[in-house]
């Protein structure tokens, strides 16, 4: 069996997400659609989707990839948190890590990509939604400041069961 610990030596690189990087992205995405409650819904990411997506993200700078070993291993993006304008300066992140490349560090190299970039573009919070059993992911934006806001008992399902909502915020200014 290999250890956890021999995989920590590959080197991680972030870089802000290219229109060719479409396919990877998606492909990490469906798989958490599939096999996780980190996106709550059902319904795979279609090609069309996915580059209307990330169109999106890739005109307001706001898409990166991780990379180890030349293959895309995760990725992040922030877009708008609500769409009404008096929310304008608040953006949601959303960070994930292809499954056989988690405990890498790839996590916080992408989340690091993302504040720095949402406070470069004059954002004023950063807003993380986390489904409340995921600890990881919790764990990791504690790391970076993030402080709970608040957590919104069964406002999700998936998988036949309700989910929790915890919501977290990072001042950026």
């Amino acid at each position: 069996m290999a250890s956890i610990y021999a995989r920590s030596a590959a080197a991680v690189t972030v870089r802000p997400a290219r229109p060719d990087d479409v396919a990877a992205i998606r492909a990490i995405r469906n798989h958490a659609i599939e096999h996780s409650t980190a996106l709550w819904t059902r319904a795979p990411q279609t090609s069309d989707q996915a580059v209307t997506w990330l169109a999106a993200h890739l005109a307001r700078g706001s898409a990166f990839v991780a990379e180890v070993d030349g293959e895309v291993a995760g990725f992040a993006a922030y877009g708008p948190w609500r769409e009404l304008d008096g929310y304008r300066h608040t953006v949601e992140n959303s960070v994930y890590v292809r499954e056989d490349r988690h405990g890498l560090g790839i996590g916080s190299a992408l989340l690091a990509a993302l504040v720095t970039a949402a406070r470069e573009a004059g954002h004023h919070v950063m807003i993380a939604g986390i489904e409340a059993g995921n600890t990881p992911s919790i764990r990791l934006h504690e790391r970076f400041g993030f402080q709970v806001a608040g957590t919104l008992p069964e406002v999700g399902t998936k998988f036949g069961r309700w989910l929790d909502l915890t919501l977290m915020r990072l001042p950026l200014a």
